[in-house]
């Protein structure tokens, strides 16, 4: 961390001891633990003989700057990478199976595009059907059993995102070590289950892209006041930051961007921090699937009173309730109510982080139970601390990191809150990273009233750049980098050649700037040489004519006559816009088709806000976000754009299975469903969708799909 905050690169500590005093005096972490709720047992007991866990997350675009410090300083004999073990998934176990059987391969691959995790065996069968199988034959019958038999076995080792042994000696001494496929690096043979068994100490040096996000974000901002401007600068409890965060507008912010946790926030109505380490923490698989959530909301809401067994156990569970939220609070219960030791109740803690994948929880259901009982406690309130046990599984939240993450994104948000045009330009510069694509960062950001200008040869850098603007929020101007095929060694010569005079054509930046025919035509693409040549038609016919000649004819200029071609309609410039650079600054396509969609009875994003619970609605939009959570019960959720917002669709199982094409396939979507609005959450619950992907023509969009 000392080297990382010394070469500029911003890195937070996380894990069971990050957020102690210690860690907080030395600077690993910027969480003040007098704001938490810290339990000791959690990193340090009798009965664990190992050291506190602390994780590092480092900006996800200079972690490896890190990993080479480490190779410096301890050497590629004593410091190495762990392994990770990677399982067969559907798609991998379809594609190995298929080759195995000889299956023509583009029948496997097409197969395989269209199964998901969530696909039975028998829904298996059903897209070897529609893919032109025989789902009868003894083929696809043995291609799907195989398939499902893969399931979870091993298929091959991979790096560890971060995980680094160092060792005092030759660590080839006590492990077996290969190099990795990435230069530079070397790994460890073993996974870090195996590691861990062995007790070699392991530190985990894990990237972040949000920390990129915000580092440039602060370097922006400090460069537009004219002083650094670091994370101690933001002010804390920031009431407007919290009033944009219970109107769940946070798109682009650290952790409370999701579709789940936009819906959370105006229930829950965060105004504290300690409030936002709970909103991090209980938008989770465990306290979902534990049942927590919805007791939880009803007393933060007033609609019942917190509840507690016994006195005692308000230690453990007043902060959130009187319900178990956290991992440290399943802890605390385990020894207060049931009799355990600190020691006792962490190797709990493990159990519970590995059940899913090893078992072992059954043991403690004995102890759990009947150490309750004996206390005075009710069967019924011992069972149901088990069960939520259970449903903590493997993903039951520490308190501690979602205090850091709470911490990001109460950072985040106040910088998109006040300094709206250097928080989308990070976020631009940062990519990929995040929820949300660079074409719906853009047009939140335009919502809020931040101009953003388009890519210009004459003033364009490989990243965005503020631009001032004369009124209190700077205009983005986008970088290079966005334009899909852009070398960055070409944009650093295009802007070696213009810092020593402006180009004056077309011809002048391909002959100083040294492009070639590639060059010129993804700079004519996204209409970049506007300012050299006009329209995106006259600049792809002057950019095939600039392409140097080679040999003798290259100091030769030719004198010739440039035709005077017409501008592109104003759909096709949408349309060259979303080729070149994934989105566009001049109306939103769905702008063009709005008189038709109305004839249909499609109503925009704006007047749906509108309506009141219950009401018949029709939505259509370009598909930009799918999504299908493991403890959604089947459910799936996707979101709709059109140019004045966005619509969240909520596709029951039953639709997904009758309308799988339309829910999978379609960019652009028609939703028939029934609006549903409790307080400021609104959703379109499907009841039938129609696929509307003609209508966008040529037009190349991209959904954000984690189904």
């Amino acid at each position: 961390m000392r080297f990382a905050r010394s070469s500029g690169i911003l890195c937070q500590g996380r894990g069971s001891a990050a957020n102690s005093a210690v860690c907080y005096c030395l600077a690993i972490t910027e969480v003040d633990p007098a704001r938490g709720n810290l339990l000791f047992e959690r990193f340090i007991s009798k009965e664990r003989d190992e050291p506190p866990d602390i994780d590092v997350d480092f900006e996800h675009q200079r972690r490896e700057e890190v990993i080479q410090y480490i190779y410096a300083k301890y050497g590629r004999m004593r410091a190495a990478l762990a392994a990770v073990v990677i399982s067969y998934r559907p798609k991998s176990a379809l594609r190995d199976s298929g080759r195995a059987l000889g299956i023509d391969l583009a029948i496997v691959e097409k197969v395989a595009k269209t199964h998901h995790w969530f696909d039975s065996k028998e829904d298996l069968v059903k897209r070897l059907a529609e893919c032109g199988l025989d789902p009868d034959s003894a083929l696809a019958q043995q291609w799907a059993t195989l398939a499902q038999r893969l399931l979870g076995f091993p298929r091959h080792l991979s790096q560890h995102p971060g995980g680094f042994v160092i060792a005092q000696g030759k660590l080839s001494r006590l492990v077996p070590i290969e190099n990795a496929a990435m230069a530079e690096r070397s790994v460890i043979q073993w996974d870090k289950d195996d590691l861990e068994e062995l007790g070699l100490l392991k530190v985990d040096v894990l990237a972040l892209g949000m920390l990129s996000a915000l580092r440039r974000t602060l370097d922006l901002v400090g460069e537009q006041r004219g002083t650094v401007f670091s994370m101690q600068d933001i002010p804390p409890e920031d009431p407007a930051t919290y009033d944009m965060i219970c109107a769940a507008d946070t798109v682009g912010v650290f952790q409370i961007e999701s579709r789940a946790q936009m819906s959370m926030l105006p229930r829950m109505l965060p105004r504290t921090f300690y409030d936002l380490v709970i909103e991090v923490a209980v938008v989770r698989p465990g306290p979902i699937q534990g049942g927590m959530v919805h007791p939880y909301l009803r007393r933060r809401q007033g609609l019942e009173q917190p509840v507690y067994p016994k006195e005692e156990l308000k230690v453990a569970l007043e902060r959130t309730l009187g319900i178990p939220i956290f991992q440290e609070q399943v802890m605390q219960v385990a020894m207060v109510a049931a009799g355990f030791s600190p020691g006792e109740a962490d190797q709990l803690r493990r159990a519970m982080a590995a059940w899913k994948r090893k078992g072992g929880l059954e043991k403690y259901y004995g102890r759990i139970v009947n150490g309750m009982l004996e206390r005075g406690y009710e069967l019924a309130f011992a069972e149901s601390i088990f069960s939520q046990i259970q449903g903590f599984g493997e993903y039951g939240f520490p308190e501690s990191h979602a205090a850091s993450f709470a911490l990001l994104a109460y950072a985040s948000s106040w910088l998109k809150c006040h300094e709206p045009a250097a928080f989308l330009c990070a976020l631009l510069n940062s990519q990929p990273m995040g929820f949300y694509s660079p074409s719906a960062l853009v047009q939140d950001a335009q919502r809020h009233g931040i101009e953003v200008r388009p890519v210009d040869i004459a003033i364009s850098s490989w990243d965005s750049a503020l631009e001032p603007t004369g009124r209190a929020q700077a205009a983005v101007r986008l970088g290079l980098s966005l334009q899909r095929g852009m070398r960055r060694d070409v944009a650093a010569r295009i802007e070696d050649a213009r810092a020593i005079r402006p180009f004056d054509s077309v011809t002048d930046l391909a002959r100083r700037a040294q492009l070639d025919r590639h060059d010129l035509q993804v700079l004519a693409g996204a209409n970049a040489l506007h300012s050299l040549a006009g329209n995106r038609r006259q600049a792809l016919w002057q950019a095939v004519g600039a392409v140097p000649d080679k040999d003798l004819l290259r100091p030769t200029t030719p004198q010739e006559e440039v035709p005077v071609l017409n501008a592109p309609s104003e759909g096709e410039d949408i349309v060259g816009d979303y080729r070149a650079q994934g989105l566009t600054l001049g109306r939103h396509p769905l702008a063009l088709l709005r008189e038709r969609l109305l004839g249909q009875r499609f109503m925009p994003a704006s007047t749906l806000h509108d309506y009141t619970n219950g009401m018949l609605a029709r939505a259509c939009g370009i598909v930009t976000v799918r999504q299908r959570p493991g403890t959604a019960k089947g459910v799936l959720f996707m979101t709709l754009e059109d140019e004045t917002g966005n619509v969240n669709v909520i596709v029951w199982p039953s639709l997904v299975e009758q309308q799988r094409k339309e829910v999978l396939g379609a960019a652009l979507l028609g939703v028939y469903g029934v609006w549903q609005r409790e307080g400021q959450v609104r959703h379109l619950v499907a009841k039938r969708l129609v696929d509307m992907s003609h209508l966008l023509g040529r037009l190349d969009t991209t959904s954000r799909n984690f189904c």
